[in-house]
């Protein structure tokens, strides 16, 4: 009699091991360590291929030590091998931490609350700030999350440590994260440093007077001797109550998010620690530099584009190459063009008056205001952000054909003139005829890749065997594993029949992901055209059309 194989419950003791990393000779390695823009001794712009990777692969940060001393320096290796050390030793801690505390609410809890705290969750909700006439404020939770991303990033691929062990450690994760390097944590720094911006704006509205009255006598009662004069009490924009709610809430988020990172076995104590000090870092540099900078781009001549763009291309260029397969490298190019798209656009908002002309435009209606004026004030705003979204839905996609039609021709004809700068892991454009359309074009765009594919993991099962995924084009959250030899089978989120829908890190085997060097271009013009979109273009086409921007 046949016998049915039980599906795997969410919370379980059973431990999938991670395969130790195998070991090879020097001679042996895939890489040499040269930059991507170097010659190797034949001539040949030096490439790793692939296919080396995938028969030693068994996750990021877990090739053996030779192979990252070799292509890392002494410097990044020696930095590593103390990362790593850290979190051979951390990752004991947090499995025992993990056997002690785990319940089915907080793996669910922490798994999705782990979204809050990703960068592609604050790039979805940042266009609102612009197109309801808190530019300033979103401007500002704008920089502090592109540069914590590329800074984060930058670590991440120039120090190459791996993520906690799976096992000792259950990792628990949705999304593609765990495709990524561990040191250090990009959500500990999103997270810290846009708090740390919410609490700067809150700090403020509670210290701004909204009104000065003088409306009471200290003496509260003829029996006692107090002065009879009356004294001003300042009315602040935002009460003591409010105040102290907000920064419990923001306090409860950066725990959540911090402690998540933990809990689901994502990062070490050593990673969330670093990107909490990383993010402390960003915060303080735009808050004693940030308006200056802000003043300087908004008022100073061509100096600005003729700086900001050589520098936001030298920052893609110069971004450190990682040993493995790592997408680091697109978070940081697109979230570095989106800074740069910001930063033009305020210069020729300011530079032309288009900001005084038609960013303080009302809004008509009210959203507290009579049936009338709230309707229109909410019909309007659900328009404006769908119109928005389309837009930008629609900039990606152009831009993003565009790109990819004609950069590879440019390319190879350049190719013949001078030695272009290369990759690893990204095929040069004399290498291929076009991009293929399933790379160019998805069924879903995104602002910044919203997420249409994500997984799973659990107790390590493919916790160090995920290497590139599969996009799901609207069905559902897959995964895609190199030489796996398992099936992907649904795990439930509980312990009971009540499950969430994800899905389990098996072991299926399927094709590479391809990179191209027409990508790098193509995401700085797209991602750099999608922030003048967001930031500039619709919030004007907005108070032309009359649906203003500011509420009053």
């Amino acid at each position: 009699m046949a016998t049915t194989k039980p599906k795997a419950k969410f919370f379980t003791h059973s431990r999938s091991c991670t395969p130790e990393p195998t070991l090879l000779s020097p001679d042996d390695q895939p890489y040499t360590n040269r930059d991507y823009d170097e010659k190797s001794d034949s001539g040949d712009s030096q490439t790793v291929q692939e296919g080396d990777i995938d028969a030693v692969f068994r996750g990021v940060g877990l090739l053996s030590d030779e192979v990252y001393a070799k292509n890392l320096g002494p410097w990044r290796a020696g930095f590593r091998q103390w990362v790593v050390r850290s979190v051979q030793w951390e990752s004991n801690v947090l499995g025992r931490m993990q056997q002690l505390i785990r319940t089915p609410f907080l793996d669910a809890y922490f798994v999705y609350t782990s979204s809050l705290g990703t960068h592609t969750f604050f790039m979805t909700v940042l266009p609102a700030f612009y197109f309801f006439g808190y530019d300033a404020f979103g401007r500002g939770l704008l920089l502090v999350l592109a540069f914590g991303v590329y800074l984060a990033s930058f670590l991440k691929d120039l120090i190459c440590a791996p993520r906690p062990y799976a096992p000792p450690v259950a990792r628990l994760t949705i999304g593609d994260h765990h495709l990524e390097y561990g040191f250090p944590s990009t959500h500990s720094t999103n997270s810290m440093s846009i708090a740390l911006q919410l609490f700067t704006a809150a700090y403020t509205l509670y210290t701004t007077p909204a009104t000065q009255t003088a409306a009471f006598s200290a003496a509260v009662n003829s029996t006692l001797t107090l002065p009879t004069e009356d004294i001003l009490v300042p009315e602040t924009m935002l009460s003591r109550g409010w105040f102290m709610i907000a920064s419990g809430v923001l306090g409860f988020y950066i725990f959540s998010i911090v402690f998540g990172r933990l809990y689901t076995g994502m990062h070490s104590f050593t990673d969330c620690v670093v990107g909490i000090l990383l993010g402390v870092f960003i915060w303080a540099v735009h808050f004693f530099f940030g308006n200056a900078m802000d003043n300087w781009v908004a008022n100073a001549g061509w100096i600005v584009p003729a700086t900001i763009i050589p520098l936001s291309l030298l920052l893609v260029h110069r971004h450190p190459q990682p040993v493995d397969d790592c997408p680091c490298f697109e978070d940081a190019i697109a979230f570095i063009s989106v800074a740069m798209g910001q930063y033009l656009t305020r210069w020729v908002m300011g530079r032309y008056q288009l900001d005084q002309k038609y960013l303080s435009v009302p809004m008509p209606g009210h959203p507290l205001g009579s049936w009338s004026d709230a309707s229109t004030w909410w019909t309007i705003a659900i328009m404006k952000m769908i119109t928005g979204v389309l837009a930008i839905f629609a900039w990606r996609f152009f831009a993003k054909f565009l790109m990819h039609r004609i950069l590879p021709p440019i390319f190879r004809f350049l190719a013949q003139l001078f030695t272009l700068p290369r990759r690893r892991f990204y095929t040069p454009a004399t290498d291929y005829k076009n991009v293929p359309a399933e790379k160019g074009l998805r069924a879903i765009p995104s602002v910044i890749d919203f997420g249409s594919g994500g997984d799973f993991e659990i107790d390590g099962i493919g916790a160090s065997t995920a290497h590139s995924k599969e996009l799901s084009h609207g069905q559902g959250r897959q995964i895609k594993l190199r030489k796996g030899g398992s099936k992907l089978e649904k795990s439930p989120l509980s312990y009971g029949d009540s499950f969430l829908g994800l899905e389990e890190l098996g072991g299926k085997e399927v094709e590479v992901v391809k990179h191209y060097d027409a990508d790098v271009l193509t995401k700085v013009f797209v991602y750099c055209g999608i922030a003048v979109v967001a930031t500039g273009v619709m919030p004007v086409v907005f108070a032309i059309i009359g649906w203003g921007l500011v509420t009053n």
